[in-house]
């Protein structure tokens, strides 16, 4: 395991969701505060607030990679289409992993409560649950796509 992917993967178990173990496991290379991490993180775990769409996970790669490679708000449409081409490089690199991006897909064969309720973190949930098997693996994508391209402009010096 990676650094990035160990810590993504004991951030998960310590009760962090999806997202937030993904994006706050990358402050090292971000520059960004625990807790700023974690709180902006935290509407995008179970598929964005429940709804089970894009595995958060994937969402917290994009959110990293926007921090490192992003643009701002003067830039031109070959910069965007840059960035979105990374963006999907990585969103395909886990969808070729696993086959969707979609929380409720990858949860189909993994009985989930309905509602805004987060469900109990239990030691059933851990063995139930595939989702820090999506976790590392988000983060391991993310810190592969970092070694072959290492942004110019990092927000803390490395």
């Amino acid at each position: 395991m990676t650094g990035h992917e160990a810590e993504a993967s004991a951030l998960f178990c310590q009760g962090c969701n999806c997202a937030q173990a993904v994006f706050t496991a990358f402050c090292d290379v971000t520059g960004m505060d625990r807790q700023t991490a974690l709180r902006l993180s935290s509407s995008f775990g179970a598929g964005m607030g429940r709804l089970r769409q894009t595995c958060g996970a994937v969402s917290a790669m994009c959110m990293v990679a926007g921090m490192l490679y992003g643009f701002g708000e003067h830039c031109d449409t070959a910069e965007k289409a840059r960035h979105y081409a990374r963006i999907q490089a990585l969103a395909g690199a886990f969808q070729e992993q696993f086959g969707t991006l979609s929380c409720q897909e990858l949860l189909k064969n993994v009985a989930t409560t309905p509602g805004v309720a987060p469900e109990a973190r239990t030691e059933q949930y851990y063995k139930a649950r595939p989702c820090v098997r999506f976790v590392a693996a988000a983060a391991r994508i993310l810190d592969d796509y970092l070694a072959e391209n290492p942004p110019e402009n990092r927000p803390v010096s490395q």
